[in-house]
């Protein structure tokens, strides 16, 4: 589900101005590999849910349809002898007024080996659930539904995915619902915590408004820092990047850390989740807007004596390639990585994997690693998700079209 003059500093103008004209330099080493192709069987036309891996190197991730209710999977991928991937399939989902259906997010480990995630629909009252996956000594998982959300006044409805704190609470958002006055009800973030008997507790950290700074509409993945403040993004009404911390008495606090447009270059529509660093910085992306109205990757760090402070880093457009839905990720040198859902070189490419580099003058470089290929059967098309770097620098995602099925695949990029 997705809804889809201004002022600013001189030298941010020009920052952003010359990263947008920054030149992109193009695919030298990299090769693709498709290690799964979906066949409607085990999942099909994975969306928004990135991938993840457990210390062992399986792949995990989520479709919303297909599986033997065409409701949507959760799988696995593990790797086996001779370069190959084997894909099981670990919970089917179910419209049985019980489990939630069409996960749309990504998932999550504890550190027991348990997976968590979101379902986008069904559930007990049709507005979505949160999930837990446990693994069973005979090699099956058992699915535990955590929370069903409940559209009825109070309640979000239509969950993102969920981020998990040191002391095991559960953290998301919700693109609809919330309290219906004073302008709410445009979606939540709220606060799972384990109770006694196996039960989770809600609480409703923030309800978003029509009226204020933070937009409304979060529809993505949280990022939380060592202080337990909590930051997320809203991709309409042109969009925001807010800050929640916690206070005494359980309260919390919202923060506008920035509302985009700032400027000429400033990106629109955060639609992606975003990630921080170890120094506190926060890097996402916009789906629309920068110089040439195409998407942007940004930084934000926080600045001496309060406040925050926007960088540019890319500004998409003048290559082609444009259009990122997805958030980055970073490898262990320090090099962001992501995809757009427009290609570039041509009408006919799908979609790009890039990898950002930054340099000593400060700008960050963007190298195209892959291009797909639109309506193709060979490579698969529109990755709308995100990607996951492994410890050697290959670079791992989906997409949501092409493969022999049009039903996706799962790629990996050795870099």
């Amino acid at each position: 589900m997705r809804f889809k003059g201004f002022s600013v500093p001189f030298t941010t103008v020009l920052f952003a101005a010359l990263v947008a004209l920054c030149p992109a330099t193009s695919s030298l080493a990299q090769q693709e590999k498709i290690i799964y192709t979906f066949d409607g069987t085990h999942g099909r036309n994975p969306y928004d849910a990135g991938l993840i891996f457990d210390s062992a190197g399986n792949l995990y991730g989520t479709t919303p349809y297909g599986g033997t209710t065409d409701y949507g999977t959760v799988f696995e991928l593990s790797p086996v002898t001779g370069g190959k991937w084997r894909q099981r399939v670990l919970h089917n989902f179910e419209v049985n007024g019980t489990d939630g259906c069409e996960p749309r997010a990504g998932l999550i480990f504890d550190g027991a080996g348990n997976l968590y995630g979101t379902t986008s629909e069904c559930g007990k009252f049709y507005g979505g659930t949160v999930f837990e996956l446990t693994p069973q000594a005979n090699g099956a998982w058992s699915e535990q539904i955590l929370h069903n959300f409940n559209d009825a006044g109070t309640d979000g409805a239509f969950p993102g995915g969920v981020v998990l704190d040191a002391a095991g609470n559960l953290y998301g958002t919700t693109g609809e619902g919330g309290v219906r006055s004073a302008g709410q009800g445009w979606g939540t973030v709220y606060q799972l915590v384990p109770g006694a008997g196996g039960h989770w507790i809600e609480n409703i950290l923030y309800d978003f408004n029509n009226t204020g700074s933070a937009g409304y509409y979060p529809q993505s993945g949280l990022a939380l820092d060592a202080m337990g403040n909590v930051y997320g993004a809203t991709g309409d009404y042109w969009g925001a990047v807010f800050e929640l911390s916690p206070g005494a008495g359980g309260a919390w606090t919202e923060t506008t850390i920035h509302s985009f447009p700032t400027g000429r270059f400033d990106g629109v529509n955060p639609f992606a989740g975003l990630i921080i660093d170890s120094a506190g910085n926060l890097y996402g992306t916009t789906a629309e807007g920068s110089s040439s109205d195409e998407g942007s990757v940004f930084e934000l760090s926080p600045a001496a004596g309060g406040g925050w402070t926007e960088r540019i880093l890319y500004g998409f457009g003048g290559d082609g390639a444009g259009l990122p839905e997805a958030p980055v990720a970073f490898d262990n040198e320090g090099n962001l990585y992501g995809t757009t859902v427009l290609g570039n070189g041509s009408s006919n490419t799908g979609g790009i994997v890039f990898e950002l580099r930054p340099t000593e003058s400060g700008f960050w470089n963007l190298k195209t690693l892959h291009n797909f290929l639109r309506n193709s059967t060979t490579d698969g098309w529109e990755p709308e998700a995100g990607v996951v770097v492994d410890n050697s620098g290959n670079v791992y995602g989906t997409t949501f079209e092409g493969g022999a099925n049009n039903y996706g695949i799962v790629y990996e990029i050795v870099h």
